[in-house]
């Protein structure tokens, strides 16, 4: 039976040494702040950015909330966009996604300064990241580093397959994997034999976005399994990308869901914000 890794524990570590961060910090007269701004009231939406507020509150730093009404104008978010890039106490702001359809997502993150992209989206953080130099990493595949490192899984000279190739995670995750030395795969929708490639690696990383679609014969024996997938299944129950129980009994390590990857998201978001709090007064 697998390993279960677990990642509301390991999440809680890291906010535990970034409040001590942030109390080094204010100490020393260091202060800052997250906003976040959300458009509409999607539920998924509510309750994440609820999560972010409560993460920030226990590591010590403020967050400002903008909760602007579905039918705000594009102009009018960029607006408010530019105005927090000017205040000099805001360190950090996210913008939560999906934005109502009439408004341009992308247009909105370009719109984020560099050096407040704390979820790392922004074209030039991820072309620091590409080139290997410092700047926001998207919080996802740097908290799944975080979880394959912190529970003691070896990376370098593994061969990691990647089950998705979105800006926010597949790519991302797998250029963090090269930067520790893996040997990378990605896959996605037009792969073909794709069973075949993922029952080749030590490390699968399934974001495909498909429900309890990954079973047994995607995996090799002994196999750590990473499931970024978050869906309800018919019975209104939380389930990710992975069939848990069938995949449980081959791998060596497995993330659950809920429980796994989604607490470490939040917990990079804060390192990431703690980050720009020391960038800033450097």
């Amino acid at each position: 039976m697998a390993v279960i890794i677990d990642g509301k524990k390991i999440s809680q570590q890291i906010k535990d040494e970034l409040k001590e961060k942030v109390e080094r910090l204010q100490a020393q007269g260091k202060k800052g702040a997250l906003a976040v701004i959300q458009v509409g009231a999607d539920p998924a939406s509510s309750v994440y950015v609820r999560n972010k507020k409560n993460a920030c509150a226990y590591i010590g730093i403020e967050s400002l909330a903008y909760e602007l009404p579905e039918e705000t104008t594009e102009d009018e978010l960029l607006q408010l966009v530019n105005e927090l890039n000017d205040k000099e106490e805001v360190k950090g702001i996210l913008v939560q996604l999906p934005l109502p359809a009439h408004i341009c997502e992308d247009k909105v993150i370009q719109a984020i300064s560099p050096r407040k992209d704390v979820d790392g989206f922004h074209p030039q953080s991820v072309g620091a990241m590409v080139i290997g130099e410092k700047g926001f990493v998207s919080c996802t595949p740097a908290g799944i580093i975080q979880l394959l490192k912190r529970s003691g899984i070896e990376l370098a000279g593994k061969h990691c397959v990647v089950i998705g190739r979105s800006n926010i995670v597949g790519k991302p995750m797998a250029l963090l994997m090269l930067r520790e030395n893996a040997t990378v795969t990605i896959t996605h929708s037009k792969t073909k034999n794709l069973p075949e490639i993922c029952r080749q690696a030590d490390i699968l990383i399934v974001a495909m976005g498909k429900p309890q679609f990954i079973g047994a014969e995607y995996i090799k024996e002994g196999a750590v399994v990473i499931d970024v997938g978050i869906h309800r299944d018919e019975n209104h129950k939380l389930c990710g990308d992975v069939k848990f129980e069938e995949v449980e009994r081959i791998a060596s390590a497995i993330t659950p869901v809920p429980g796994g990857v989604g607490p470490m998201t939040i917990a990079m978001l804060m390192n990431n914000c703690v980050q720009a709090m020391e960038e800033e007064e450097a």
